[in-house]
């Protein structure tokens, strides 16, 4: 058996871990549920490294408009793909 040091994206584990995409993934969720002009139940976000995908629903455009300013402000963010898209209302 080869004994293999456990990595996450080329760093160590638990450095990877703290530092990693899903700590980076919480940092703008929590961001985007603190802002109290955005409802932002509807909304997800996915890292790839460094690049946020935030995906799902709001309300309106302004509550689009404010989820990519506050992701882009998360420190550690280099690029943000916004796909939320506007949510229906009043559909039959």
């Amino acid at each position: 058996m080869v004994y293999k040091e456990r990595m996450f994206h080329e760093v160590p584990a638990e450095e990877g871990a703290a530092n990693g995409v899903a700590a980076l993934e919480a940092r703008i969720a929590e961001a985007l549920a603190a802002d109290r002009a955005l409802d932002a139940t509807g909304i997800t976000v996915i890292a790839r490294g460094t690049e946020i995908l935030l995906g799902g629903q709001a309300g309106s455009t302004e509550e689009i408009e404010t989820a990519l300013e506050i992701a882009k402000r998360v420190d550690g963010v280099t690029t943000v793909v916004n796909e939320i898209a506007l949510a229906k209302t009043g559909a039959h």
